[in-house]
This record gives structure tokens, C-alpha cells and sequence, in this order.
């Protein structure tokens, strides 16, 4: 047993998306999310500046003392997995691609054609393609990098003509032209607009990171005996820049009122 809380983090708000799996998977875990809302996004920045930012933020929830870290970022993912593992090589690391590429691999089927779409770096290091067919030959993969997503959800422009304008403009062709049945949000920000990808596009089946990096951390705190008792510990959320937009999110995610939301700022540049 480990009643150490689980450090959770994202280059924004979207890996909180993935929260609620967990609370529901993991009742008694405590989580400490850390979201980079000032930095926002990720996925149109350098590698190396990825890697500075993940590495502030790794050192950060170590010092908090987690006993895992869930990098709840598909960018970071597919640029720095490797990094925080050997900078933390005694605390397990997760990252959200492979948990998702084994879901594809499992649920697909040949004569399927599976649509891919996440960040431009994300996209870039072909990281979904290597680990999907790592995991099987055969699926017929399609990419494509939607990079205006990320800051209209940050901003909070989901439920209204411009997201969906801007949804049809990135994947309409994509579609049509690859003939595409099953599509893979490959950035924990896109489950929030998978309302608006379901009206769009009915009958798409939808395979979302956020879902299954739950059941790739409940699967190695089994293993390595980690799960916590019930304990007085309280969630806690970071942001390094507590906008309305975030707190109005989390409140909406976790469906619970701010009073009752441990919300923090944390400037990481200090």
C-alpha cells in the first residue's frame, strides 16, 4: 500500500480530462495535478523547450513526494517519456500514447481506417504509428495535426459555430478523403470537444487517451502493490496561471463548485 498522492500533468487544462477515470477507477487515490495553463500549448513549440518545461514540472511534483507520474499530455508523450524516466528512474512514469496504441491495437480491425489526430509535434514523431503497429501489423493509419484545437478549448470556445467550423475545416477532407471509421484524440484537450466530433461526424467510432491512461495506471499500481487506503490527503490542482477559463473547467469536468476544488496558482519560472 501507498497513500502518496499520483502527480498528474498537463501543458494546459486537457489533461484534466482524464481525472474523472480515474476517480472512478481509483476511488481512494489523491491526485496533484499540475497544469501549464500559462505556457499553453505544447504542441507548436520546439523540443527542447518541451523538454525544459517538463523537466520544471517533473522536479516540482517530486518534490510534492508522488509515488507515480502520469504525463497527461499526448506532446509531452511523445517528446520526454524517456527523459523524466531517467531522471526519476525510482518513481514509474506513464505516459498516454501507449496505454491508447494498445487499445487500437486490441479494438481494431484491418479492413479498418483509423484517423489520428493531435498536435503538430505530437504528429511529427509518428509516435501513435510506431507504438500502434509495435503492437500490430496491418491497421491502416491516417494522421492529421489540428493545431488551432488546443487554444479554442483553452479559451473556452467549444460549444458554438466556431469550434465547429474549425473542426470541419481540419477534418472534412481527412475523412472523406482517407475514409475514415474510427478516429484516435491523440491530445487529452480534444475529448472536450467530443460532443461536437459525434454530431459532426455520427457513427464515428471514438478513441479517447484521456479514457485509457486510467486503466494503464490502476494496472501498475496493482503490479507494484501501490494502491493507496482511504486518507485524509485532498486533491490538489495547479495551474501556472489560474484563468476563469480553468477554474470554470475543472468545475465542469469534476462537476463540483469551486469551494469545494482545491485550486492553486504555481509559477514555475520562480
Amino acid at each position: 500500500m501507498d497513500n502518496r498522492p499520483i502527480g498528474f500533468f498537463d501543458s494546459g487544462l486537457g489533461g484534466l480530462t482524464s481525472i474523472p477515470h480515474i476517480m472512478k477507477q481509483l476511488p481512494n487515490e489523491k491526485i496533484i495535478f499540475f497544469g501549464d495553463t500559462a505556457r499553453t500549448p505544447y504542441g507548436s513549440k520546439s523540443p527542447d523547450t518541451i523538454r525544459q518545461f517538463t523537466m520544471q514540472i517533473g522536479d516540482f511534483l517530486v518534490k510534492n513526494n508522488v509515488k507515480m507520474i502520469v504525463i497527461a499530455c499526448n506532446t509531452v508523450s511523445a517528446t520526454c517519456l524517456e527523459d523524466l524516466r531517467k531522471a526519476y528512474p525510482d518513481i514509474p512514469i506513464i505516459g498516454v500514447i501507449s496505454p491508447t496504441a494498445k487499445v487500437v491495437a486490441k479494438e481494431c480491425e484491418d479492413e479498418d481506417h483509423i484517423g489520428i489526430i493531435a498536435t503538430k509535434v505530437t504528429i511529427k514523431t509518428n509516435a501513435y504509428e510506431k507504438k500502434v503497429h509495435e503492437k500490430r501489423q496491418g491497421l491502416q493509419l491516417f494522421s492529421k495535426a489540428c493545431p488551432a484545437f488546443v487554444p479554442l478549448i483553452e479559451e473556452g470556445i467549444i460549444k458554438n459555430d466556431i469550434m465547429d467550423l474549425t473542426i470541419k475545416y481540419y477534418l472534412d477532407d481527412f475523412i472523406k478523403a482517407n475514409k475514415i471509421n474510427t478516429l484516435v484524440l491523440g491530445c487529452t484537450h480534444y475529448p472536450l470537444i467530443g460532443e461536437n466530433l459525434r454530431r459532426i461526424y455520427p457513427g464515428l467510432k471514438i478513441i479517447s487517451s484521456s479514457k485509457e491512461v486510467a486503466t494503464a495506471v490502476k494496472i501498475e499500481l496493482e503490479k507494484r502493490d501501490m494502491f493507496a487506503e482511504e486518507t485524509q490527503l485532498k486533491n490538489v490542482f495547479y495551474a501556472s496561471d489560474l484563468s476563469e477559463n480553468f477554474v470554470n473547467m475543472i468545475q465542469n469536468i469534476l462537476g463540483k463548485e469551486e469551494d469545494e476544488l482545491n485550486i492553486k496558482f504555481k509559477n514555475l519560472d520562480i
